[in-house]
């Protein structure tokens, strides 16, 4: 196993806790321990919070904690950067470099009420995993669970630890589904700064303060249900 005083790939941070009792625990009940496959323990790591932790979007976009992967994991609910921090945790975890992407995609899986909350169709810091694998990095995208993907008419998301696992291009209809405009890099912790100022080039200022003061309101915890929305067709 790497040293991971010399790979930040593999060490613990404080929003990506792959330290923390509860990630370890988790880690080690999804694998029983065998961690002799790397390839087997990221698929099998993948399926879990992809269909464990369910995805909601109505989240504090603006707190640390919301993309802290032992909360996360306690919560059992997030969007795909929340998601996306926890696999990786749980990857490091496990002994396997993981760390963080971003890109800006188009026809994201949504709803009306999603839609008109934020003002537009694309969604910029759109995040996912990504492991080392057999000496290549392998792109790993568990934000929607099954029901919801049930729900929006597409296949579940497969991850086979070869190749990248990105997104649902076309819908059961085989309507074009989703795209990617543009990607953002690769990083070892969760930029919550960078992400928040995106989101307020792409969406606006005032936008944004709102989306914040009304989870301030709320004290962090929206009332609003992903699951019951009106899907977009």
């Amino acid at each position: 196993m790497t040293n991971t005083e010399d790979n930040p790939y593999l060490t613990p941070t404080e929003i990506i806790d792959s330290d923390h009792p509860t990630v370890v625990a988790y880690a080690a009940e999804i694998t029983n321990g065998d961690l002799s496959d790397p390839v087997t323990v990221a698929i099998t790591l993948y399926n879990r919070v992809r269909d464990d932790i369910l995805y909601n979007p109505y989240i504090a976009y603006h707190r640390e904690e919301s993309y802290q992967a032992s909360n996360v994991l306690m919560q059992g609910k997030g969007y795909c950067v929340s998601k996306a921090s926890l696999l990786c945790a749980l990857g490091r975890a496990c002994g396997i470099p993981s760390r963080v992407g971003f890109a800006t995609v188009r026809n994201h899986i949504a709803t009306k009420q999603l839609i008109d909350t934020m003002g537009s169709n694309e969604f910029v810091y759109h995040g996912y995993t990504q492991f080392l694998l057999n000496g290549r990095w392998v792109i790993a995208t568990p934000a929607f669970d099954t029901e919801t993907c049930k729900r929006h008419r597409v296949d579940p998301l497969v991850f086979n630890g070869i190749d990248d696992s990105k997104y649902q291009q076309f819908n059961k209809d085989k309507a074009d589904f989703m795209e990617y405009i543009d990607h953002h890099g690769s990083y070892a912790d969760i930029p919550v700064d960078t992400i928040m100022a995106a989101f307020r080039d792409k969406y606006g200022n005032e936008l944004v303060q709102k989306w914040i003061d009304a989870f301030e309101a709320m004290r962090g915890i929206a009332k609003r249900r992903f699951s019951e929305e009106s899907v977009v067709n």
